[in-house]
């Protein structure tokens, strides 16, 4: 089976949050691909599964409760707020309720229109974020939105879960909020079965943690189209980290394709020439800003050795991340694997956890 006949049968997603289904945000299953090898754990076996000197990059952004109930014109929608930009304009997503409690796509726009929102605020919609589509538009909000957010606001839903979930299950353990109100629309979710004792034990086993800031945006679960720019930050400290360990022989495992994103976004060429010529290689530097970095096969990865990350549909672009860090015949069998297995799909879903083969 080649991945672009797999597809993923509805009875795999993932419809509540694993402490719903078992014991707690660890009680998730972990599939293991080490090249074409495939093994299958409990994700609180991972500190097992890992070494002294290996370094997990994690992304810090808190998630928002960034759907808000409007009506543009006599028609209900739901607005999703995607990204702050600096000027202090958002992106959004108009969508139409679908009356389960979730939300279905719908045109774009208009320019110029007015979406009414809960305590008389008022947005007001400038244009598309990107030439050519309009499911993201810049929007001019009439109050703060963070503080729309924490009164009216509700973590984003889409139909495949079972129903509405408090902010508290869409927040990892790593997450720090944000002094300007900026976060996530939607969770870095391969962190969410992280808990505080399973990261005390991988400290003391001598992992390490380096952190990294990506404010994800509103994905389109419909269209996967590729992540619009985001706004990232790689502290000094991470940089330190993360090229000690690759110096020392330790292993770079992204925690989610964000911190991928963030991580070789901040890679830089050293050494002789400007690429990674006989003699120079790539290095982790300090860095902040807006990234529109799409990892594809043919550009590879630069730093990370490693990701951990959910399970992801066949048409999602985070496949091709996956692939240019696992490779496509060690994709494929790992993504057959898990369909065998049962294993569980989306942010409340199972892991899989791709590592370089020992054996090349």
């Amino acid at each position: 089976m080649g991945l672009e006949s797999l597809t993923v049968p509805d009875g795999l997603s993932a419809r509540v949050p694993a402490e719903a289904r078992g014991t707690g945000r660890d009680d998730v299953r972990l599939l293991v691909s080490r090249g074409e090898q495939v093994s299958h754990h409990a994700f609180r076996a991972l500190p097992a599964l890992l070494r002294a000197g290996d370094v997990l990059v994690v992304n810090t952004s808190a998630t928002l409760p960034a759907a808000v109930n409007g009506r543009l014109g006599g028609e209900p929608v739901v607005v999703h707020f995607s990204t702050r930009g600096d000027d202090g304009r958002w992106a959004v997503e108009l969508r139409e309720p679908d009356g389960a409690g979730s939300s279905r796509p719908r045109p774009g726009g208009p320019a110029g229109a007015e979406v009414r929102l809960p305590g008389g605020a008022r947005l007001d919609l400038v244009r598309p974020l990107a030439a050519g589509a309009d499911r993201l538009w810049w929007a001019e909000a009439s109050v703060q939105v963070p503080e729309l957010l924490g009164r009216y606001g509700r973590p984003i839903r889409y139909a495949y879960t079972l129903r509405d979930q408090p902010l508290s299950a869409y927040q990892t353990v790593f997450a720090l909020p944000s002094p300007d109100g900026s976060g996530s629309a939607e969770m870095p979710s391969a962190a969410r079965p992280f808990t505080a004792r399973l990261v005390a034990e991988l400290v003391s086993r001598g992992v390490q943690f380096a952190p990294v800031v990506l404010h994800t945006g509103v994905a389109s679960t419909e269209a996967h189209e590729p992540p619009y720019p985001e706004r990232y930050a790689v502290p000094a400290t991470t940089a330190w980290l993360v090229n000690a360990a690759r110096a020392g022989g330790g292993r770079v495992v992204a925690v989610g394709t964000t911190a991928v994103r963030a991580l070789e976004s901040a890679a830089r060429a050293t050494g002789p020439g400007t690429g990674p010529e006989p003699g120079g290689r790539w290095v982790v530097r300090a860095a902040a800003g807006w990234t529109d970095l799409v990892v594809t096969p043919e550009r590879g990865v630069r730093v990370v050795d490693g990701l951990l990350t959910g399970l992801h549909e066949p048409a999602a672009s985070h496949l091709l991340m996956l692939e240019a860090i696992a490779g496509r015949p060690a994709l494929a069998l790992a993504y057959e694997a898990a369909l065998r297995g049962r294993y569980l799909w989306h942010e409340f879903g199972d892991v899989h956890l791709a590592l370089p083969d020992d054996r090349r």
